[in-house]
């Protein structure tokens, strides 16, 4: 029943985003367009700071993006700026830079942050043990008595970090 649910959810949301056309931006800091959404990707071309895109999908910490010029490409999320561009007054601004100082912008003074993780949710479906990779991760640790060494030699101090408590079940 919960997966019929979250398929009509998905179906509905999917055709509101068609209704409703694909999501606007701008980009808040110059990037080359990418053919693919990796650094090391072929560069397309250039976009421009106050450049107007449209948001077709976003894949990690990318978006494919459609600048009014029609080039398609990946840009980093980081450089785009969602919805319309709004005319800044003296007022907001300042608001801006303090609420940017604490971490928090946008209406709802929600702290924004970008996760990246490096895998998508294909990737992890069709992952697969790998024994000679394992002993590669655990081939780069290092004896306790070198990691604390290390650390004093930066002064680093040891804290106690208490376990967080278990979830409550849900009935």
């Amino acid at each position: 029943m919960k997966r019929f649910f979250a398929t009509i959810c998905a179906v509905l949301l999917g055709a509101a985003s068609v209704a409703w056309g694909a999501e606007t931006g701008s980009m808040i800091k110059a990037d080359e367009l990418k053919a693919e959404p990796f650094r090391d990707a072929k560069a397309l071309g250039k976009l421009a700071t106050g450049d107007k895109i449209e948001i077709l999908k976003r894949e990690g910490a990318w978006y494919q993006v459609k600048s009014a010029k029609g080039a398609k490409g990946w840009v980093r999320m980081l450089n785009v700026r969602r919805g319309e561009a709004k005319k800044a007054s003296a007022t907001s601004t300042a608001t801006g830079v303090a609420n940017l100082a604490s971490g928090r912008a946008g209406t709802g003074q929600v702290v924004a942050t970008t996760g990246i993780r490096g895998l998508n949710e294909q990737e992890l479906k069709s992952a697969q043990f790998n024994e000679a990779e394992l002993k590669r991760a655990e081939s780069f640790g290092v004896p306790a008595q070198e990691a604390q060494t290390f650390a004093q030699a930066g002064k680093l101090a040891a804290r106690k970090v208490k376990y967080l408590k278990a979830p409550a079940e849900s009935r």
